[in-house]
């Protein structure tokens, strides 16, 4: 998930990482989560008779919104990002964190405030259906970013690793193959985000399934891919010192 080397930096990389805050690693680790607990919740909201604790969810959207806030917020506004060739990280991976880290906040407090009423309602699909419909628009538009994205990685190979980077490096002659590892995510969670209105209007047809499917995989990819980097940047950062 580190930009390719510039043409200056090609051989010895080495980076001031005071310039250079690289948290992409908790914000892989909280966005896998919350695209997990999405799933997770919807499937809940739509099995009848399924008891749904409020109380847990608030806690768990509260955290991980909280995560991806701060950090996508200051990532966000940090521009740009360092002076070392990577101005774009700032739109990749802070500008998508900060608006799911807003709506993970967002249901944290409708669940806080209505998530009772939610929970005994026997037409709850069709409340929380009219309750997110107005959010679906914003949703859409960054359904639309995520394929903008896709398609810069796949052009410019953003997500090449240097080669002084632990695993992801030993491909670093092949700078495709983790571009399209990357970009392939930004598809998925863009397919769920470009129905999500759609499914909401008819959230018993095979939309919300396909939502279903394409965000779960994306967040068990971001998941386990953000765990990873915990090993893989700290080497980075030790080689490149």
């Amino acid at each position: 998930m580190i930009p390719p080397l510039t043409p200056l930096a090609a051989s010895g990389l080495k980076i001031d990482w005071n310039q250079m805050p690289t948290y992409n690693t908790i914000m892989s680790v909280a966005a896998g989560v919350g695209l997990l607990l999405v799933v997770a919740l919807g499937r809940q909201l739509l099995t009848p008779g399924r008891t749904i604790t409020p109380d847990g969810w608030v806690l768990a959207f509260g955290a991980l919104g909280f995560t991806l806030v701060t950090t996508g917020l200051h990532m966000t506004l940090t521009w740009p990002l360092a002076g070392q060739g990577f101005p774009f990280d700032n739109i990749i991976f802070g500008e998508p964190a900060l608006a799911f880290g807003v709506f993970l906040l967002a249901a944290c407090f409708y669940l806080w405030k209505r998530g009772a009423e939610l929970a005994e309602d026997p037409d709850r699909v069709v409340r929380t259906a009219r309750v997110a419909t107005p959010i679906s628009l914003f949703v859409f538009g960054l359904g639309l970013a995520c394929f903008g994205i896709a398609a810069a990685g796949w052009k410019y190979t953003l997500f090449a690793a240097p080669p002084e980077e632990p695993i992801s490096g030993e491909f670093a002659d092949m700078p495709m193959l983790e571009a399209s590892f990357m970009s392939g995510l930004y598809v998925l969670v863009g397919i769920g985000a470009l129905l999500f209105p759609f499914a909401l209007h008819r959230p018993r047809t095979w939309l919300v399934p396909v939502i279903g499917v394409v965000w779960a995989l994306a967040g068990l990819a971001f998941l386990f891919f953000g765990g990873l980097n915990y090993f893989t940047h700290i080497g980075l950062i030790v080689n490149t010192m």
